[in-house]
Parts: C-alpha cells; sequence; structure tokens
C-alpha cells in the first residue's frame, strides 16, 4: 500500500502521482465476492474493471477539466486508428452515436445528397430502437426487411428486393456481435448509390472478410454502456473517413454551431470575426454561429479517460467472449439442446465478437419461452430477450409511417420464441456450467408440464 506523508516540500507532480497510486491500491484491494450457484445471480452483461481503469479515471478527475480535453482527444485518435479510420467522433451514448449519425446525412452543406423526409431508409425491425428511431426522427420511412434465423441479421435477397426509386439509404446493426453480410451489403449500397450506416455498438471487433466492422459503411457508430465490449459509462463514437462528413457530425453534436474550435480554445480558424454567414451581420462572432438544429452530446474527459484505459483491454475482452461462446456451445450440444433450440451460427465469412448468445425454441417443442426465461430468472440465471423483437409491435411506432417488404415472418419468431445469455467476459467455466445445466432442468421440466 502506498503511503502519504505530510511533506510539504513535495511537488504538484509528486502529490499527483500518490493520490492516482492510492487510487490504484485501494481498488486492487477489493475482493470479489464469491461465486454460490443457485445465490449469485449472473447477469447477461457487465462491465470489467480494473485499479488501472480507477487510477486513470482519479487522474483525469483531478484536472478539474470537466468537459472534453487531453483524453478525449487521445481516446478519438486511438478509436479512429484502431479501425483504420480518419476520423472518430466521441458522443454521450451508442443511440446518441446513432442519432449523430443519421443526422450528419441530413446536412444542407450536402446538398442535393442531403437526406429529407420522406426518403426511404431500409433496416430491420429485430433489434434495439434507436437504430431506427433517427430514421424517424428526421421524417424519412423506415423499411424493414425479414432476417434470418440462423445468424439473426437481415436476410440481404430481401434488402436488395426492397430498393426502389425512393431508397436513400441504409441503417442496420451487426446483431448481437454476430456480422451481417457487411461485404455483400456495401457492395449494393456502392452499385445503387445509397448510404450506409453500420450499427456495430454491439460488435465492437467483429470482422467480415478480414476487414473490421465499421469500415464498411459511410459512417459507423459505437456504444460505451458498461454492457457492451469496453466501457465509459454512458459514452459512443462516430466512425468515418471523410473531413467533411466528421466537421458536420461534430456541428450537429456541438450545439450546431459552424465554430469547430475545442473546449477553451479561441480562433482555431484564424478568421474568428471575418465571417459572414446566413443573414448575420459581417463579422459576426464564429463562436456563436450555428449551421444546424443541433444538440450538446459531448462527453466529459473523466469518460474518455476510462475509455482509453479500457481500450487496452479490449483484445482480452473480445477474446473472453468468444471462448465464453464457445463454451456454452460444447455444453450445450453435449447435453442435446440443440434438439430443443436454434442455436446462433456466425455470417459465413465473418469473425463475430459475440454480444450474447441467442436461442430460439424450436417449434413445436411444447416450451414456452416466457415461462423458461421467468424460471432462468427465478433461479439466478440473466436473460433478456432480442431487445424490442419487432419494433412494428412496440407501442412506439403505432402512428410511425414505415413499410414492410414482404413478411416479417422470422423476425415474429425471434419475437415470440428467442432469448439470449450472456457471454461477456465476467462468466467464467464454474458460471456457465451452472447456467446451462440449469437452462437443461427448466427445459425438461417445462416439457414435462405441457
Amino acid at each position: 500500500m502506498t503511503q502519504i506523508h505530510s511533506d510539504q516540500t513535495a511537488s504538484d507532480a509528486e502529490r499527483r502521482a500518490l493520490v492516482v497510486a492510492m487510487a490504484r491500491d485501494y481498488f486492487a484491494a477489493r475482493e470479489p465476492a464469491p461465486f454460490i450457484p443457485g445465490e449469485t445471480y449472473i447477469p447477461p452483461s457487465g462491465k470489467v474493471v480494473d485499479a488501472e481503469d480507477c487510477a486513470t479515471l482519479v487522474d483525469a478527475s483531478l484536472d478539474m477539466w470537466l468537459t472534453a480535453g487531453r483524453y478525449a482527444d487521445r481516446f478519438e485518435s486511438e478509436l479512429a486508428g484502431r479501425f483504420g479510420r480518419k476520423h472518430a467522433k466521441l458522443t454521450v451514448s451508442g443511440s446518441a452515436a446513432n442519432l449523430l449519425a443519421f443526422a450528419t446525412f441530413t446536412s444542407w452543406k450536402r446538398g442535393a445528397k442531403a437526406l429529407k423526409p420522406g426518403d426511404e431508409v431500409i433496416t430491420v425491425a429485430a433489434g434495439f430502437p434507436t437504430t431506427v428511431a433517427p430514421i424517424v426522427q428526421y421524417g424519412c420511412i423506415p423499411v424493414f426487411v425479414d432476417i434470418d434465423l440462423a445468424t439473426h441479421n437481415v436476410n440481404v435477397d430481401l434488402l436488395e428486393a426492397a430498393i426502389t426509386e425512393r431508397t436513400r439509404a441504409v441503417m442496420i446493426a451487426h446483431s448481437l456481435g454476430n456480422p451481417f453480410d457487411v461485404v455483400r451489403v456495401a457492395e449494393i449500397c456502392r452499385r445503387r448509390g445509397l448510404i450506409l450506416i453500420e450499427d456495430c455498438c454491439d460488435a465492437f471487433g467483429a470482422t467480415a472478410d478480414g476487414r473490421n466492422v465499421g469500415t464498411f459503411g459511410d459512417v459507423a457508430t459505437l456504444s460505451f454502456y458498461p454492457a457492451h465490449h469496453i466501457t465509459m459509462g454512458e459514452g459512443g463514437a462516430v466512425l468515418m473517413d471523410a473531413s467533411g462528413l466528421a466537421k458536420v457530425c461534430e456541428s450537429f453534436r456541438d450545439w450546431g454551431r459552424d465554430c469547430y474550435c475545442a473546449p477553451g480554445k479561441d480562433n482555431t480558424c484564424n478568421n474568428r470575426f471575418g465571417w459572414r454567414l446566413g443573414e448575420l451581420p459581417e463579422g459576426y462572432d464564429h463562436k456563436y454561429t450555428y449551421s444546424h438544429i443541433g444538440y450538446n452530446m459531448k462527453v466529459s474527459d473523466m469518460q474518455a479517460a476510462l475509455g482509453c484505459s479500457q481500450l487496452g483491454k479490449l483484445d482480452h475482452f473480445i477474446a473472453r467472449r468468444r471462448e465464453n461462446f464457445a463454451g456454452l456451445e460444447r455444453r450445450l450440444r453435449e447435453r442435446g439442446l440443440d434438439r430443443w433450440f436454434h442455436l446462433p451460427e456466425p455470417t459465413p465469412g465473418t469473425d463475430p465478437s459475440w454480444f450474447g448468445y441467442l436461442m430460439t425454441v424450436r417449434d413445436d417443442k411444447g416450451i414456452d419461452r416466457n415461462t423458461l426465461v421467468k424460471q432462468l430468472e427465478a433461479r439466478k440465471v440473466g436473460t433478456r430477450l432480442l431487445f424490442a423483437g419487432n419494433l412494428t409491435r412496440q407501442p412506439a411506432f403505432r402512428d410511425v409511417n414505415y413499410r414492410v417488404h414482404g413478411e416479417l415472418t422470422q423476425t415474429d419468431k425471434v419475437m415470440r420464441d428467442a432469448f439470449w445469455l450472456g457471454v461477456w467476459p465476467g462468466i467464467d467455466d464454474p458460471r456457465m456450467d451452472y447456467m446451462v445445466a440449469t437452462l437443461e432442468a427448466v427445459t425438461r421440466e417445462i416439457r414435462v408440464g405441457a
């Protein structure tokens, strides 16, 4: 344990180092609670944080620079580098990242290429609502197509068939860390002149055809909520290559301003009082000139500091998720549970970065999904559904103007019969043993009582 002595001659740097070291020691001394089968709840998702995360967070707090600063700059740079993209813009959540990504393409600065109310955007209904919400919020029309049951991702044949003269974009998430066939979708978008927005919030580190997901679309989004691959508490990011897109995205994030000075900086453009924009008088302060109807979706430097620390552990976290997925797969097949459930399959040509292990009850097996998950939860095995199930059946979409191409048969099947178990790095072999044994016991009980 590091000791702090009363030393009036210690420099600020020395005192800072002592405080940070004490924070590191404090966290490292914490004892994890033991796992007791049947008593310890096994959450389907969660964060893994360590002493270095705590130390980095405290280091940032000592600056008392409460908006984006040195750590935010570093995290944006490292994120972009991780993906091989030129720009990353941090924001307050993955949902905010989706909103900013979509808003960027509505900018008047894009001229005739700007997305406008009434334009159609192809997506899926089997997923999280904030992948689709920006389409609605900007007056565009979501066009829903069905999914594939094995990969729980978009059926690309249906996607291509859904394109009309009104189609302007595709905005889809990689489901539970399993990439959709983004190689083919990107080629369709390129050939048909469509914008592609990749929601990678559940799939950080997944690859398709040897490339990172998040590098195929015009823009891509990430989430750093505690359930995700790395965390900064609340947070997200938008990734892109085009500098023009990056500036517009930043404008929407930062109140809609035209100015692009960093917090605490002035006159980056060397023309602060020389602009004439809109109908403002010439020389109106550029710091208070607004080119978009924007938001305030900036992060604090303390959030970014945690992100920097977590990013260094990403490869380990991804490996653990893949190991846990394989561990569940092996246990489930050894016990013959695949005769009762459809088990998830990676999209061909991809290497998923799994977020969860989705299982779908096979038809005519006498298993009620709702009864099953209630019993699992009662026995301390955490479960989740595939988020909204079928968005078109959600009360929020009651008055939304949308179009469905074909039928959402598999989407409805997942809504009724699917659930997922956790594969996050906090799950170990004893927990997986208990999860699968409990699932088998509960399933047999339900089948006997059916």
